[in-house]
C-alpha cells in the first residue's frame, strides 16, 4: 500500500475465525488505501477446525493445526492485537479488550466462533474441557497424553458428529501409545440422532470397533475431577471429560444491543447486523433468510462476500449478497487415517477418503503457509553511486533499535564536538544519560526515539516508554518529568486523535507507574510513525556509571536477547507469530524492580541498539577492564537462535559487528555469537556486581520475575571481550 495516502478509516475484525483469516489474506493481495485494518484475537494463532480431529489423533502437529495470525496480519498490512474482546460501545464506536484501552472503529466484523461450555452442569467449568474454543482443547489434550500411563478413563458428553469424531480421534491416539482406554460417550438423546442412516451405521460400527461404551438417553448431573455422575445417580469414572454437546454463542454478544437469535448475531444477506456498521460471519452469526448448520464450509464461502462488503461500505460501492450452498459434502475422520464421506444420504468410508480430506485441508492451510510475492515499486534505472550497495540485500529497514545509527559512526561524530567545561555537568563519554549536579543531588537526562516496528500503536508506545526508561534505571535514578516527541503518518484529524489517545494513554501508564509526569512535548506529521521520550531523573546518590567496573565482578543480564533478529524476521514473515508476540511482551517488562535490586552495582547499562557486545564493550573501555562471556549462559528469546542460524540479521547488525575486532571469539560463525551483535529494543540491564553479592542478587531477580542470568566476569585487561 502507498504509505503516502492518508489514513481516514478504521476497520476492525474481532476474532481470527476462518472467514476473517481469508479476508485478511484477500486484503493483503488488494488493500484499500486509506483504511487501517485491525484484527483482535485472544492468541497469536487460530486453530483450523477441519484438522482438529487429526491433531488429536496424532496425525498433525500443533504448528500444522494453527493459522499464524501474526504472519497473516503482516502480509495483510494489518494491526494485530492479542486480547479478548468483551464489549462494544456502539455509541462511542469503541471495542473493549481485556488488559488495554478500547479500540476505535468505523466498521467492524465479528467472527469469534462458538463454544461448547456447559455452565449449567455443576462442576463442568472447573473439571471439564470443551471441544470449542479449539485452542483450549488443543492445549489440554497433549498435556493429558504426556501424563497418562497404563489405563485411561475418559468421557465425552455429546453424541453428535463432533463428539463422535473427537472420541474416535482420542481412542486412536491412546491405542497408538499402547494405553488401555475406557471411553464412555454420553448423550441426553440418541447417539448420532439426525445423521443419515448409512453414515450413522458406519460411525456406530467404528465406535464399537474401539469398544466405546455408548450411554444414550443419559443426562449428566455433575462433573468432578474423578468423573461424571448421571441424573440416575450412576457414576462414570473419567480423568478427562470432554464437552461436545451442541454449541452456544458467547454471552457478551447478547449484550451488544444487536438483534440475536438464541444468542447468535442476526445478519442480513450482506452479512450486516442490525447495526449497519457491524458485520458478522462464521459460526457466531445467524442468517434468518437461509439458516445453515454451524460448519466451516459456510465460513469459507462467506469470506469473499465479507471482504467485498467491508471495502464497499468504506468506498461507497454496492454490497454483494451471501447465498450459502444447500447440502454439502461431510468428511468425518474415523480415528486412524480413514474417513467417512456423506452427502445426499449416501455414505462411503476408507483410507482413500482420508487422503482426500487431508488434501482438502492441506490446500486450505497452504494459503497461510505460503503467501504470494506482491509487486514492489521499481527502482530508477539511474541512481547515485552507492545506492545499489545499500539496497543490495533487499531487506526493509528495521524498526526499534535496529534503525539506529551505528556505534562507531556516533563515536566519530561526538569526538568532533567542542567540549565545554562546566562544573555541574559530570557526564563521561559513553554514559547512558547526561549527569548534572545540583547541590548535593544529581539529575540525569536522557532521550530515546523509536521508529515503529508494530502497528499496535498502544504496544509501540508502551515499549518506547520502557525503552526510554532504561537509561534512568541503569543509572539508579528516579524518573521525574517526561517530554514526548511523536511523528504521525499523514492521516485525518479523527485518526490523529485515535492514534494520540492510544499513544499517550499507554505512555502515561508506564511513566505514572514510575512516579514520572508527562509535562509536554511535540507532535508533527511525517512519513511514518515514530515515538520518543525525553526523561529527567533524580539521584540522591552519585549515579551508576560505566566506569565503575572492577576485575572480578560478575556480569548479570536481566533479560534475554534476540529482539532485533525476531523483529527483522517478523517484518519479512520468517518468525513464528508466537515467538514474535513473546518478544514484544518481553519488551514491555519494566526494569524498576531489577534496578532496585542492582542499586549498588559497580557499573551498569541497559542493553539496547549496540547489542550485548557493544554495550559490554562500553563498560570495558570506561572501566579499563576486559570481559569473559559464557556463551551458553546468555539467555535467548524463543526462536532467536534458529533465526540467526538461518542468517536473519537486523539492518544495524553490520555496524554492531565492527566491535568484533576487539573480541576473541571461540565460535565466530555460530548463531549464538551472532546474537551478541543483535540490536535490542527495551532490553535488559547489564550489571557488573561484586562476586560476593552475585548469587544473592540473581536469586532476587529470579524471584522478581526476570529471566536473569550470570553471563560472565570482568577481568584485568584493556578493553577486549572473549566469548
Amino acid at each position: 500500500m502507498n504509505s503516502q495516502i492518508p489514513l481516514t478509516r478504521d476497520v476492525v475484525l474481532i476474532g481470527g475465525g476462518h472467514t476473517h483469516a481469508l479476508v485478511l489474506r484477500k486484503w493483503g493481495m488488494n488493500p484499500l488505501p486509506g483504511a487501517r485494518l485491525t484484527v483482535i484475537n485472544p492468541g497469536p494463532t487460530a486453530p483450523y477446525s477441519g484438522m482438529l480431529p487429526g491433531f488429536i489423533a496424532g496425525h498433525y502437529t500443533r504448528d500444522e493445526l494453527d493459522i499464524d495470525l501474526v504472519r497473516l496480519a503482516r502480509f495483510a498490512g494489518a494491526r494485530v492485537i492479542i486480547g479478548k474482546a468483551t464489549e462494544i460501545d456502539r455509541n462511542a464506536k469503541l471495542i473493549h479488550v481485556t488488559g488495554r484501552e478500547p479500540i476505535a472503529y468505523d466498521i467492524a466484523s465479528i467472527d469469534v466462533g462458538i463454544n461448547s461450555d456447559m455452565p449449567e452442569i455443576p462442576g463442568f467449568m472447573q473439571h471439564g474441557v470443551s471441544v470449542k474454543p479449539l485452542d483450549i482443547l488443543s492445549q489440554r489434550w497433549p498435556q493429558y497424553l504426556d501424563q497418562v500411563e497404563g489405563t485411561a478413563n475418559l468421557a465425552v458428553i455429546g453424541g453428535g458428529v463432533a463428539g463422535v469424531e473427537v472420541t474416535l480421534a482420542m481412542m486412536h491416539a491412546l491405542n497408538s501409545r499402547n494405553i488401555t482406554a475406557n471411553m464412555s460417550l454420553v448423550d441426553a438423546t440418541e447417539v448420532l440422532s439426525g445423521v443419515a442412516p448409512q453414515a450413522k451405521a458406519k460411525l456406530l460400527q467404528r465406535l464399537a470397533d474401539y469398544n466405546v461404551r455408548l450411554r444414550p438417553l443419559s443426562r449428566v448431573a455433575e462433573v468432578t475431577a474423578d468423573g461424571i455422575t448421571l441424573v440416575s445417580g450412576e457414576p462414570i469414572v473419567s480423568d478427562f471429560t470432554l464437552g461436545a454437546a451442541g454449541a452456544r454463542a458467547y454471552d457478551w454478544m447478547s449484550d451488544l444491543g444487536l438483534d440475536v437469535h438464541d444468542g447468535y448475531i442476526v445478519v442480513d444477506e450482506m452479512l450486516r447486523s442490525s447495526d449497519p456498521t457491524i458485520f458478522a460471519a462464521g459460526d457466531c452469526m445467524h442468517l434468518p433468510s437461509n439458516p445453515r448448520a454451524k460448519a466451516g464450509v459456510f465460513a469459507v464461502r462467506a469470506a469473499p462476500v465479507l471482504w467485498h462488503n467491508l471495502r464497499s461500505v468504506l468506498s461507497g460501492n454496492t454490497l454483494h449478497t451471501f447465498r450459502p450452498q444447500g447440502d454439502y459434502l461431510k468428511l468425518i475422520s474415523l480415528g486412524d487415517k480413514s474417513a467417512l464421506a456423506e452427502k445426499f444420504g449416501i455414505a462411503l468410508s476408507g483410507p482413500a477418503l482420508w487422503r482426500w480430506k487431508n488434501q482438502i485441508d492441506q490446500k486450505f492451510m497452504d494459503q497461510f503457509y505460503e503467501y504470494p510475492t506482491m509487486k514492489v515499486e521499481k527502482l530508477p534505472s539511474e541512481m547515485a553511486a552507492g545506492v545499489s550497495d545499500l539496497l543490495a540485500d533487499g531487506k526493509p529497514m528495521c524498526g526499534g533499535c535496529g534503525a539506529k545509527v551505528g556505534r562507531d559512526v556516533l563515536a566519530r561524530v561526538l569526538k568532533k564536538l567542542p567540549t565545554i567545561d562546566r562544573n555541574d555537568v559530570l557526564s563521561k563519554p559513553g554514559d547512558d544519560a547526561a549527569i548534572m549536579r545540583y547541590g548535593d543531588k544529581y539529575q540525569v537526562i536522557t532521550n530515546d526515539h523509536l521508529r515503529a516496528f508494530t502497528q499496535d500503536i498502544s504496544l509501540q508506545s508502551r515499549i518506547a516508554a520502557i525503552h526510554a526508561m532504561g537509561d534512568i534505571w541503569s543509572m539508579g535514578a528516579q524518573a521525574q518529568t517526561v517530554l514526548s516527541t511523536i511523528i504521525l503518518p499523514r492521516m485525518s484529524s479523527d485518526m490523529q486523535e485515535r492514534y494520540l489517545t492510544e499513544i499517550m494513554t499507554a505512555a502515561s501508564e508506564v511513566f505514572g507507574a514510575q512516579g514520572a509526569e508527562i509535562v509536554g512535548g511535540h507532535t508533527s506529521l511525517g512519513s511514518e510513525l515514530t515515538i520518543g521520550f525525553t526523561i529527567t531523573g533524580i539521584c540522591e546518590h552519585e549515579p551508576i556509571q560505566l566506569s565503575g567496573g572492577q576485575a572480578g565482578d560478575v556480569l548479570i543480564l536481566t533479560k534475554p536477547i534476540g529482539t532485533g533478529t525476531l523483529l527483522a524476521a517478523e517484518m519479512t514473515m520468517k518468525a513464528r507469530g508466537a515467538d514474535a508476540i513473546a518478544a514484544l511482551n518481553g519488551m514491555q517488562q519494566d526494569q524498576a524492580a531489577a534496578a532496585a535490586i542492582l542499586h549498588d552495582a559497580h557499573a551498569m547499562t541497559d542493553v539496547t541498539g549496540f547489542g550485548l557486545a557493544g554495550h559490554l564493550m562500553g563498560i570495558c573501555e570506561a572501566s579499563c577492564c576486559a570481559a569473559k562471556l559464557d556463551l551458553q549462559e546468555i539467555p535467548l528469546l524463543a526462536g532467536a537462535e534458529a533465526l540467526a542460524e538461518q542468517g536473519v540479521r537486523s539492518t544495524l547488525y553490520p555496524d554492531n559487528f565492527e566491535v568484533s575486532t576487539l573480541m576473541y571469539l571461540t565460535e565466530p560463525d555460530s548463531a549464538r555469537t551472532a546474537l551478541l551483535f543483535d540490536p535490542q529494543t527495551a532490553g535488559g540491564l547489564l550489571a557488573a556486581v561484586s562476586a560476593e553479592s552475585a548469587d544473592e542478587k540473581l536469586a532476587q531477580l529470579l524471584d522478581a520475575g526476570y529471566a536473569a542470568k550470570k553471563i560472565g566476569v570482568l577481568l584485568k585487561g584493556d578493553g577486549f571481550i572473549s566469548a
